[in-house]
Parts: C-alpha cells; sequence; structure tokens
C-alpha cells in the first residue's frame, strides 16, 4: 500500500531561534559558533555512505548529502554535559533528490550505551526548513509499528529507544537544519537496515514533489502512521522553549535522554 504526504507551502521560519549560536552555511554545509560556544569541525555524510539504505542504490544526488557536528553547547555547560552524559548534535542537509527519494539519512539504530545499559532515545528539533522523521519499532522482517512524522521550525519529535529511525528533507527545494539531544555513549548500529536494504517505507516524490510512501518488500507487510508533531507532556516538555533552553533552565527534564529508565513505563506503549 502508498501512502502520500503532501508537500508544505511553508518555507523556512527565520523568526525561531534555538538559543544556541550555531549558523549552518548551507552551500556549503559546514557550520560557526557564536562566542562562548563550542563545537568540532562538521563531519561530512557522502552519498557513497548511504547508498545501501536508497532504493536506488545506484541513484544522483548532492554529494556530501548532510553535515553533522557532535558534542555542542555553551562553555557554561560543558562540564554538566559531560557529568549528565548528553550530547546535543546539529545537523544541516543538502536541498535536492537522491534519484526519486528526497535528501535523507540512511537509518540505524542506537547502539546500547555502556553506562546506562538501554539503546537510548532521541529528542529532535527543527530549526529550518520541513523534516520528516521516520521510526520503525524493529529492523527485524516484522519491523513493529511505523511512523512518519512532519515537522517545522520548532517542532519536537522523539524517537523511543531501541527504534530503527532515519531523518528527511521534506522539501527537495530547500536546505534543512535541525538539533537534536543524544547519549553520550551514542553509537550507530547499521547492519540490520542495510540487510533488509533500507527502512521499512522509502519516501517517494513525484512530479509534483509530493511525498509517497511505498513498502519496501524486504519486510513483512506493515501499516504506516503519518502525523505532526505532539507536545510530549508524558516527558516534561515545554512545547514553547527550544530544547537546549530547556536543559540550560533545568538540566534535568531532558535526563531521560541519558537514562531512559527513569520513564521506563512510557516507552512500552509510546507514540511518537
Amino acid at each position: 500500500m502508498s501512502r502520500d504526504l503532501q508537500k508544505s507551502s511553508a518555507k523556512f521560519d527565520p523568526k525561531f531561534d534555538p538559543k544556541l549560536g550555531v549558523r549552518s552555511h548551507a552551500g556549503d554545509l559546514t557550520f560557526s559558533y557564536d562566542e562562548g560556544v563550542f563545537g568540532p569541525q562538521p563531519e561530512f555524510r557522502r552519498l557513497d555512505n548511504i547508498r545501501r539504505s536508497l532504493r536506488d542504490p545506484s541513484c544522483d544526488g548532492p554529494d556530501p548529502v548532510y553535515s553533522i557536528v557532535m558534542d555542542v553547547g555553551r562553555r557554561e555547560h560543558s562540564d554538566e554535559l559531560a557529568r549528565r552524559m548528553l550530547l546535543f548534535g546539529v545537523v544541516v542537509y543538502a536541498a535536492g533528490q537522491l534519484g526519486e527519494e528526497p535528501v535523507r539519512s540512511q537509518g540505524h539504530i542506537h547502539a546500547v550505551a555502556p553506562h546506562c545499559g538501554w539503546s537510548t532515545p532521541e529528542l529532535f528539533e527543527i530549526w529550518e526548513g520541513r523534516a520528516i522523521i521516520y521510526a520503525q519499532e524493529r529492523a527485524d522482517d516484522d519491523p513493529g509499528r511505523c511512523f512518519a512524522v512532519t515537522a517545522g521550525p520548532g517542532d519536537k519529535v522523539v524517537v523511543p529507544p531501541g527504534w530503527a529511525h532515519a531523518v528527511i528533507n521534506a522539501d527537495p527545494e530547500t536546505p534543512m537544519m535541525f538539533g537534536a539531544w543524544c547519549d553520550r555513549q551514542y553509537g550507530f548500529v547499521y547492519d540490520a537496515i542495510r540487510a533488509h536494504h533500507g527502512l521499512a517505507w522509502f519516501p517517494i516524490l513525484d512530479g509534483q514533489q509530493k511525498i509517497h510512501w511505498e513498502p519496501n518488500p524486504s519486510y513483512r507487510s506493515a501499516d504506516l502512521s503519518i502525523r505532526g508533531p505532539r507536545a510530549y507532556p508524558e516527558l516534561g516538555l515545554d512545547p514553547s522553549t527550544p530544547i537546549y533552553e530547556q536543559f540550560a533552565n533545568d538540566p534535568d527534564s531532558v535526563q531521560w535522554v541519558s537514562e531512559p529508565a527513569r520513564v521506563a513505563s512510557v516507552w512500552a506503549t509510546f507514540e511518537m
């Protein structure tokens, strides 16, 4: 079965301020940092790095596909971030297409973090452009529940522990940028996804740049729930406060990212 997503006509809202002072230079996918903000040089993800998870592994497209900086923050928070095993990352995606698919990541599962014994969750916040956060419960033959959450500047999306997931640039005409809270001992596991030639659903662009979802025949049939972002009151998120600022105001409020056992009862029936 195929699912459709009407492309939004909304463009990047320049009024959204993530309260962190990290700037992207979309033309070359590089970053700069305001005074008092630390961060590394970017890592670039090349098209060859993600081909094995694309619907058409031989496709053409922008290269690099996206860049990422992990361990970003205000210098005053450096020690607190390390103590809490929290890591903030920022990613910028190129505009364009990967064959018939929008620009996207290949998909992964978070490795089990040694300090907590969990494959940890991730908290996303879209900064520029339009994004789709796609996630499925498992990368086994039966993928379980599958969600595609469409989000714009200021929207937050949570991927629960252990889920396979990918991020998609929903508008091929513009770059897309997001920030995310992760575990400091993060690691990415790709094997099961690559063995299935990708995730359970492929986002496909038609001639009108609408996204249609096509099932990956390497998996058993599964429904796809397409939705917008929600508020996540069970995790104590404030919809009106940027996710880095929420940490700055109350570091304990996002501690569930690196200590998911704190809210263990939430994850069993979690709805994205």
